[in-house]
Order: C-alpha cells, then structure tokens, then sequence
C-alpha cells in the first residue's frame, strides 16, 4: 500500500483524499443518529450532500435543518470544516498534533493543494492556516449570535452560530435553519448580512492574502503583485456585480451587494433566485464562474485567472507586454489561464448539456445556473435541486468534485512525468 501512495503524483493523492472523505462523509450521514425520526434518507442525497459539504458547495437536495439530527449537523459542518480547509492540510495538522515530523512527501501535497511557490515554511504555513481559521470562525460564531439569539433558545443559537460562521468562512452556503429558507428571513438585518460577507470575503481571498495583510498592516504598497491582484479584482467584481444585481433586479442596495459577494463561491441567498429575471441570474453566473483566488476555501476559475486572462488579450490586441502593478506578468501565465478557462467552460457546457437532455423541465437558464454553481462550488439555485432525478444529481456531483479540486488537477491525473524523445518539425495553421 506505501509503495502504491509513493508512485502517485500529488494530484491523484488530494483527489483521492478527497474522495474517500466524500464517501465516509455519505456514510456518516446515513446513519440512523444523523436522520430526526421520520425522514428518509435516500443514499444518493446523502452522497449528493456529502459531496456539497466537503467541496465546500452548499447545493442541497434535501434541507439540512429539516432532516439531519444535531449529531448530524456537526458531522455536515466537519465535511464543511475538512472540505474547506483541504484533506492534506488537516492530515498535516493531526500530524503536528501529534508531535510528528511532517515528510517532504506531505510538504509537496500540502503545497500542491495551498498553490503555493515552494515547500519552503509549509509547516509554519499550516500552523497560520489553522490560527487564521479559528480566529474568524470564532469571531463570525459571537456576532452571528448576537443575531440568532433573538430567535432562538440560547443553545440552539450557539449552535446556528457556529454552524453559521463555519459554512460561511469556508465559502459553503449551507443553513441548519429549515424549510429551504437560506438566510431569506434575515434580508434586512444588517449585522447578519455585514458579517457573513465579511467571513466570505477573507474565506475567499486565499490565507496568503490574509497572513499578508496581517504581517504587512495593511500596506498597500508592501503588498506582493499575487496580494494586490487578489484585492482589487475581488473588491472590483463585487461593486460592478452589486450594480448590475440592482439594475436588474427588484431588490435593495444591501440584497444586491450580498449576493454579489455571496455569489463569488459562497451561495447563500437572501432573496429566492428563482424570481430573479434571466439577466440577473446571467450575472450570478459569470460572478460564479471566475469565483474565489487561489489558495482559498473558494472555486471557480479564480480571480487571479480572470485577471491574466483580460491582460494577455489586451496585450494581443494592443501589441504591448502584458502588466500589472508595475510588474511584468509571467510569459507562461496567459496560457495556463487559456487552459485553465477553457477546461473549466467545457466542464461546465458539458454539464450543462447533460442537464437538459435528462432534465426535460428544466430550462437552458437554470441548468447553466445550476451547473455553473456546482463548478464554481458556489451552492446558489434557482430551486431545481431537490427535484432533479438521480442522473442529474450524479452529474452534478461529478462537477462539484471537479470545480473543487480544479479542472487543471483533473486533467492532469493521467499524466506520467515523462518528456517526448521525439522532436517535431514545426508547422504552420491560420489563427482568427
């Protein structure tokens, strides 16, 4: 078996990490302790369910409050917990736990996963990983309850709470609240809104940027160009997105700006989606496709990605170097990010597809909304989920693990690091 790990490059070992997680996660909540007296369960949902926590999604094909027991629930927030920080980095954080020496194979996976440089200070990167987590979780759990206590019994409310900050830091739009109502009943309260677009936002900008802005106090000139890209195009997306929710949509100015940050791979919803028009919903789901940044509990094509792409056409179109910040951005980026979004428009097209063809009822809007979603590991539907047939839920939960892990990561689980012996010659084809 160790030598069978050993031979598996580090994309095949986070894959199949996160697998394995995905099925236990199934099995745990299929347990009679998990389900309240009087559901049924069918094992698809909780697999379906499984898959939405722990790629850290929020679709939901049956309501968690309404269904699972408080046992549960907590095991739903673990998947949530492990999903969002990634498999390698809680089996390396037992392993500190534990007093153990971290080997370099767990540094690579771990670096691997995080996106970061080097393996260099990976230990250090996870300690702060685990700080930063706890620190906001925390924090978002005290001021949610100021919040939930006001309708809840005082235990009842810590638990909502911590459920609360957990799904919402980790950009998973999940609720224990019941009935399918998402945070529909809290719309205008302020507070509530303020801190849970606060927890997706630092959920969602990566745990460099955060441990950037902390160590750099907040100086923007200090910041790295990877800080800098990360802030702006997240800041710039969440206003532009804001605007034109409101243009669009008969909401307030605080709906639209929750949704557009909630749309950036979060999923929670304070307005039903499915009464939004055609042209509000076309804007969640370009907001869902680019998604959260690297190194984050969030997917999509990542804003960094977006960002690239917009300067190497530029660059085309304009015949100058491709730049940002000051800095020249690396030559291989454009084309990674090319891959990148053309893998990521082929798996969600294809999704798309399958929808329609086995969903007859549904329409071309809401499937590309609701496969988009489960890319972009975002969580947001129109209110289709529930009713899909086992076929498009198996869809779906094939483009939730791919949006979570990355279409690049999926791509590349075939390939065997072995360079060509044969030279071509080079040939000519018409582009444009």
């Amino acid at each position: 078996m160790k030598k069978f790990f050993r031979k598996q490059s580090p994309a095949r070992l986070i894959s199949l990490g996160f697998a394995l997680v995905i099925l236990l996660g199934s099995l745990l909540l299929m347990l009679p302790c998990s389900v309240k007296e009087g559901v049924k369960l069918n094992y698809i949902d909780a697999l379906y369910t499984s898959t939405s926590a722990v790629c850290v999604t929020g679709l939901i094909a049956v309501d968690a409050g309404d269904t699972f027991t408080s046992l549960g629930q907590f095991f739903l927030g673990m998947l949530i917990q492990i999903g969002g920080l990634g498999v390698t980095s809680i089996g390396a954080g037992i392993i500190l736990a534990m007093g153990r020496h971290v080997d370099l194979k767990s540094r690579h996976l771990i670096q691997e996963a995080m996106n970061l440089d080097s393996g260099k200070g990976v230990v250090r990167f996870v300690k702060s990983v685990f700080v930063t987590t706890v620190i906001f979780e925390l924090t978002g759990a005290a001021l949610s309850f100021i919040v939930f206590v006001q309708d809840y019994p005082p235990l009842k409310a810590l638990g909502i709470s911590l459920f609360h900050s957990v799904a919402a830091f980790n950009n998973s739009g999940f609720d224990i609240l019941g009935n399918f109502q998402n945070l529909i009943p809290y719309r205008d309260n302020v507070l509530l809104n303020l801190i849970t677009c606060g927890l997706i936002f630092f959920g969602g900008i990566g745990f460099l940027v955060i441990r950037e802005m902390w160590t750099k106090r907040l100086r923007w000139k200090k910041f790295s160009m990877h800080a800098k890209v990360v802030i702006s195009v997240s800041v710039t997306l969440i206003i532009v997105g804001g605007i034109l929710i409101k243009l669009t949509e008969d909401v307030t100015w605080m709906g639209a700006f929750f949704h557009s940050v909630s749309a950036r791979t979060a999923g929670f919803s304070t307005y039903p989606l499915g009464e939004f028009t055609n042209a509000g919903l076309l804007v969640l789901t370009v907001l869902m496709f680019i998604g959260a940044s690297p190194g984050s509990t969030g997917g999509g094509i990542k804003t960094s990605t977006f960002l690239v792409l917009i300067q190497g056409i530029k660059s085309a179109a304009t015949n100058r170097s491709e730049k940002v910040f000051r800095n020249a951005i690396p030559k291989n980026a454009f084309r990674k990010a090319a891959v990148i979004t053309l893998l990521a428009l082929t798996v969600v097209l294809t999704g798309t597809y399958l929808m329609v063809i086995m969903e007859p009822g549904v329409t071309l809007m809401e499937a590309l909304f609701e496969i988009t979603s489960a890319f972009g590991t975002v969580g947001l539907s129109t209110g289709i989920t529930p009713g899909l047939g086992i076929g498009a839920k198996l869809v779906s939960i094939f483009i939730m693990y791919i949006g979570r892990l990355g279409p690049l990561t999926i791509a590349s689980l075939w390939y065997f690091t072995r360079g060509e012996r044969v030279g071509f010659p080079e040939g000519n084809i018409a582009i444009g």
